[in-house]
């Protein structure tokens, strides 16, 4: 998500962030295949960290006692629903939400970075870049139509010619969502990011090597779990 050339040095942090993004797929998976409470302890555990550390940017961003309160209450709701999102999602629709905000910081990340160009909102963000946002949205939209295809194929279309028929309107429309969807957790990323600036932070903690904070790995998430859960109760 920063403007300019994919250079050794803009990269040297790569494959720390690599590492630490596999091991936490690998605990994430693990919780998935164990479900039930384990599952349900994972995103609890996740979303009390989340809370935790905004609660920590809040408090440095403001010594206003009804900011704050307010800001804590607020980010209570905010973070304690969207946990609860998560841990009741439908297994198709929580693949959805966390391919989606994992293609998307995947795509804004090598693309922004390979383009660059003009900022989003360089006071907030200053590594944000437009080719990044529009790298998300691609990424995103690419995941869900796959998501899509393979949904369908599974379900038993076995010829590429019916394939197409059926699942073609549903990717069309996976497209769009994908797009809307990745837009949704860059607003998200630019809260944070705005948060910690308030904050005069760089990162919401330090837990995470190569990427900080559980919240600054969340902070996607959450917005988008909230709309993926909607639109779960809605077509279910």
């Amino acid at each position: 998500m920063v403007g300019g050339s994919l250079s050794p040095q803009k990269n040297a942090d790569l494959p720390v962030r690599f590492v630490s993004a596999l091991v936490m797929l690998a605990v994430l998976a693990a919780a998935f295949a164990a479900g039930g409470v384990w599952f349900d302890l994972f995103v609890g555990a996740v979303t009390a960290v989340t809370f935790a550390e905004f609660v920590r940017l809040v408090l440095r961003a403001t010594e206003n006692p009804l900011y704050r309160v307010t800001a804590i209450a607020a980010g209570a709701i905010y973070i304690g629903l969207a946990g609860l999102v998560i841990a009741g999602l439908e297994s198709y629709y929580l693949l959805a939400a966390i391919g989606v905000v994992v293609a998307t910081d995947v795509g804004a990340y090598f693309v922004g970075r390979t383009i660059g160009g003009p900022k989003i909102a360089p006071s907030i963000s200053p590594s944000k870049t437009w080719a990044g946002l529009f790298g998300g949205m691609l990424f995103a939209a690419s995941f869900l139509i796959l998501m899509v295809g393979a949904f369908h194929y599974t379900s038993g279309y076995t010829t590429w010619s019916e394939l197409f028929d059926i699942a073609w309107p549903d990717a069309s429309g996976a497209a769009v969502v994908g797009a809307i969807l990745a837009i949704t957790a860059q607003f998200g990323d630019f809260f944070q990011s705005w948060l910690k600036r308030r904050a005069g932070m760089k990162d919401s903690s330090n837990l995470i090597p190569g990427h900080g904070g559980f919240f600054d790995r969340t902070d996607g998430l959450l917005p988008v779990a909230l709309i993926v859960g909607f639109i779960g109760m809605t077509f279910t």
